[in-house]
């Protein structure tokens, strides 16, 4: 009788793997992969003392560390490159793994294999984070433990490691993490919606939307695609998925899916209906958090979330810090974090949603992209009477409202010196707005430094 080989119960035992990029994504995966069995090397441009104690963890682990270097030397005999979603999918590296072909992967895809929870997701240009935070809500009224994880900032991988079987684990997913996923599998997920947004990395808007969709690639007739019906490029997303398609609505009845009727939230699956709660309970203002609110429902729903305990998280979620969150009251003036304003839409509903005269703060960042879209919606919107501007977006930014007509703008070095100028622009019963409308990168780590920094500014007033 012949011996047959007994089954590797541990895939990645043995397995030879090359990390790119030590951010937190980066670090949480070494671990996890390091816990699996595999043998780990580390790799980022930054030397280790850049790193201060961020790479302490691992040092106590067998991981052998290539720091300081570009890792094409790294790439010798490994059977695995798994890139940070800051390494772009063309980068030498990346070329050179496929040229000897070396698999590429990132870390959301390897992260997602080895959760045990039970994984849906949720992506989109803008609204992401505030929806997986609102869905963890309702999953822990439920009686879940969950995990919001991916790029909120918790990474995938860590949730990996704490997850237990029974837990729901809910991934924010960017562009960036779609590019390298082949079996990213959620049981449900999410496109909130499609603007203009990274185009300095993807180059055009049909590759942006492509990834975006790419989502649902892997979902098979017993999943849920959720997208909303009054995004067109969302709605076109609907045509050949595998996974049952739900839609959500502020505007229209769907035929499947989330919708407002009579002010009500309604959630219609299979011809039978049931009201979810009042559109005016829902705590998030805004008519894009009912947006996101509706998804959200949509998700948990599906789950087996009951229409009540939807309802009680939907009445006492109070929002994500950084995104439209009040600050300070001082002299009458309201100041307030919009921060996770990384791109004109989300910039165009905070300035939707302010319902006083306002003072905005804008720039940052370059991602080649128009601001146009914005400054007509700043031209057309009387209550915000000055702009004032920061960062290295701030020439494009001037440029193109002068060119639909608005013209109250200044300048600023600094945050610090924007927030002292918003000051002596206001009056009682108005606002300071920071939306910056674009990302951080030029003057701050990221939108969450920028976000503390600015309320740090506004405290000390």
């Amino acid at each position: 009788m012949r011996e047959t080989k007994p089954m590797n119960p541990n895939p990645w035992e043995g397995q030879r793997v090359l990390i790119v990029g030590m951010a937190r994504s980066g670090i949480a995966l070494a671990q996890l992969l390091c816990r699996e069995g595999a043998d780990v090397t580390v790799n980022d441009m930054k030397a280790m003392e850049a790193f201060g104690d961020k790479l302490n963890v691992l040092k106590e682990m067998p991981i052998h560390f290539r720091l300081g270097e570009n890792g094409l030397d790294a790439l010798e005999g490994k059977d695995l490159l798994i890139i940070s979603p800051g390494v772009p999918i063309d980068a030498p590296i990346v070329k050179a793994a496929r040229a000897r072909n070396i698999p590429v992967s990132g870390e959301l895809e390897i992260a997602s294999r080895l959760i045990r929870g039970n994984l849906v997701a949720v992506t989109g240009t803008n609204g992401k984070t505030t929806t997986v935070s609102l869905l963890g809500a309702i999953f822990e009224a439920a009686g879940k433990i969950a995990h919001v994880a991916g790029n909120i900032g918790y990474p995938l991988s860590a949730a990996a490691m704490e997850s237990k079987y029974d837990d729901a684990v809910v991934a924010e997913v960017s562009s960036f993490q779609l590019e390298t996923t082949d079996t990213f599998h959620p049981l449900a997920a999410a496109v909130l919606n499609v603007t203009e947004d990274h185009l300095n990395r993807h180059g055009t808007m049909e590759v942006y939307t492509s990834l975006k969709r790419h989502i649902f690639d892997a979902q098979d007739e017993s999943n849920f695609a959720v997208l909303n019906y009054e995004d067109a490029a969302c709605r076109k997303m609907a045509e050949g998925l595998k996974a049952k398609v739900l839609f959500f609505s502020r505007l229209h009845e769907v035929k499947d899916g989330a919708f407002v009727r009579d002010g009500q939230m309604i959630i219609r699956l299979d011809g039978q209906e049931r009201v979810i709660c009042k559109t005016d309970e829902i705590r998030i203002p805004g008519p894009h958090n009912l947006e996101n609110a509706l998804a959200a429902a949509c998700i948990a729903y599906v789950r087996g979330v009951p229409a009540p305990v939807i309802r009680h998280a939907l009445r006492t979620f109070q929002g994500v810090e950084h995104r439209i969150e009040f600050v300070r009251e001082l002299d009458g003036v309201r100041y307030i974090n919009d921060s996770k304003g990384t791109n004109t839409d989300s910039t165009i509903k905070a300035v939707q949603s302010m319902q006083a005269p306002t003072v905005l703060i804008l720039g940052g960042y370059d991602k080649h992209v128009s601001f146009l879209p914005l400054a007509e919606e700043i031209r057309k919107t009387p209550l915000i009477h000055h702009c004032v501007l920061i960062g290295a977006t701030a020439d494009q930014i001037e440029r193109e409202l002068k060119e639909t007509g608005y013209t109250a703008i200044l300048r600023a070095a600094t945050l610090e010196e924007a927030v002292e100028i918003c000051r002596s622009l206001s009056a009682s019963g108005g606002n300071v707005l920071f939306s910056p409308a674009c990302a951080s990168f030029d003057m701050f780590e990221d939108y969450e430094q920028r976000g503390r920094i600015f309320k740090e500014i506004v405290h000390h007033l």
